[in-house]
């Protein structure tokens, strides 16, 4: 059985640990906060914006732009890997990553793009070397999304990649965070043009100057560019609430562990003063029989 003076050490140090992490459950708290309000500011833009993507691509004859042509053939490809930038969040990293590998295993050739420095470490140790990466928790995410935009952009025109694959986390509710893997590129027209009719009024009251082709070839990058944008506040807010999660997980574990260790040491205290009273008693026995 542990000694009072290691069971007090232990508890003093569960009692700090506890500490930490209620000052990190609040922190999370306070950030998820501000994560949810900065996707909610942005939903109407990426509302507007893809209302608009499939009115565009419904309406035009003829598009000629790289992202809704297949890409080169037998070109490897190009999957952006999300997560955040620290830890201590459970398994939120380590699901997206996992996500991540089971495709790589099966595509060997697959070039990354990494945003956040698990993704970046991730990839490391698969031992593919030094990858284009950014951090997530940069001063400006809107900079970032239009520096990766550009990157993946650039290699899928020249061939270098064939399609680009998108692997983040979604966030489906506080308490649920879901790894996702879309195809951001190239677009399908079947599935971008699916537009409900709508129920009463004329279609193409706004008159598109020069023509919607050309419109849509300045909106098609916009669209990635938003679209990492959109996934980089969404992993935000899918981390915030993971550390929220585990921090009160890991706040209640400890406190049921100071619980069990302060029982533990009471029992153990009042077993030494047992037996000091018995040594006692003993000894004045002893001294008593002779």
């Amino acid at each position: 059985m542990a000694s009072v003076k290691d069971l007090r050490g232990r508890i003093r140090s569960l009692k700090n640990t506890q500490q930490i992490t209620k000052a990190m459950k609040q922190v999370a708290a306070a950030k998820i906060r501000r994560a949810e309000a900065a996707q909610k500011q942005a939903r109407p833009y990426a509302d507007a914006l893809g209302e608009m993507l499939q009115d565009l691509i419904a309406t035009s004859s003829r598009i000629d732009h790289p992202f809704m042509n297949s890409g080169k053939a037998g070109a490897p490809p190009g999957v952006i890997l999300m997560t955040a930038d620290k830890g201590l969040a459970g398994a939120f990293n380590s699901n997206v990553v996992r996500e991540a590998e089971r495709y790589w295993r099966q595509h060997s050739d697959t070039r990354f793009y990494t945003v956040g420095i698990k993704a970046r470490n991730a990839v490391r140790r698969w031992g593919l070397g030094d990858r284009p990466g950014w951090p997530l928790n940069a001063p400006s995410k809107l900079q970032t999304a239009d520096e990766l935009a550009q990157a993946v952009t650039a290699d899928f025109t020249a061939g270098e990649i064939g399609e680009i694959i998108l692997v983040s986390s979604k966030h489906v509710s506080m308490m649920v965070q879901r790894p996702e893997l879309r195809q951001l590129v190239p677009i399908e027209r079947e599935t971008a043009a699916a537009v409900p009719a709508p129920s009463s009024g004329p279609r193409g009251a706004v008159e598109i100057e020069p023509s919607p082709e050309f419109v849509l070839s300045k909106l098609l990058p916009k669209y990635l560019e938003f679209t990492l944008f959109s996934a980089m506040l969404e992993t935000d807010a899918s981390f915030y609430a993971a550390q929220l999660l585990a921090m009160n997980n890991a706040t209640e574990n400890a406190g049921k562990l100071i619980d069990e260790l302060t029982i533990a040491m009471n029992n153990a205290r009042q077993a030494a003063i047992t037996k000091e009273l018995l040594e006692i008693v003993s000894g004045a026995e002893a001294l008593t029989g002779t």
